[in-house]
């Protein structure tokens, strides 16, 4: 079985989550494909203040934050087939929660460096909720497809109509479910089922 792990980058329990566990759900449904989600909601994730003690010593993790939650989460994300994160938009970009998140993979360089391709059969999407139709997914989406190029990830969209990833008109501060944005929430699961796929073929 090939895996593919979803990552919430939101404090709350809303929309974001929704919408993730939508697109996972729907890549569940392809043959070979099991997912997990995982919330950085109440998780203590100090961001990387880039020592780079984890390269000099080449521990794969964290030497400066090895009491907080990251660590486990980074060698569970670098073991799956595929990486689906969802942010909120904060700002016109990702959530702070989910730039601590990826801020952390920096002792990666110690794979890359040896293989260049390491993470060349790994496959990474997203998905960005914002409180208005315009209102920064496209930007939070491309700041989470920059960490996996930086990594080396094969990044894939929806195919036809969902050519990025997926954006969800969350109309904030309301209980979030699929009749607030009905195309949105289409959009996630076509990117789920792509994204299967996807990882499908590069597992083989």
């Amino acid at each position: 079985m090939a895996k593919i792990i979803g990552v919430s980058g939101s404090t709350r329990k809303n929309a974001t989550d929704y919408a993730l566990r939508e697109a996972l759900k729907a890549a569940e449904e392809v043959d070979g494909i099991e997912t997990e989600f995982i919330s950085l909601r109440g998780k203590k994730i100090n961001p990387c203040i880039h020592c780079d003690r984890c390269i000099r010593e080449e521990y794969k993790g964290c030497l400066v934050y090895k009491d907080d939650d990251m660590d486990a989460l980074y060698l569970k994300c670098l073991e799956a087939d595929g990486l689906l994160l969802a942010s909120p938009v904060f700002e016109m970009g990702i959530s702070p929660q989910l730039s601590a998140f990826m801020s952390r993979f920096r002792s990666t360089y110690l794979d890359l460096r040896k293989d260049p391709e390491v993470f060349g059969n790994h496959v990474g999407a997203a998905i960005a909720v914002g409180g208005t139709r315009n209102g920064g997914q496209e930007m939070t989406i491309a700041c989470i497809h920059n960490f996996f190029h930086t990594n080396g990830y094969v990044v894939t969209g929806g195919a036809l109509g969902v050519y990025a990833g997926a954006s969800i008109w969350s109309q904030d501060n309301i209980k979030f479910d699929e009749s607030v944005d009905p195309i949105g929430i289409a959009n996630a699961r076509k990117l789920g089922v792509k994204m299967a796929h996807t990882v499908s073929k590069m597992s083989k």
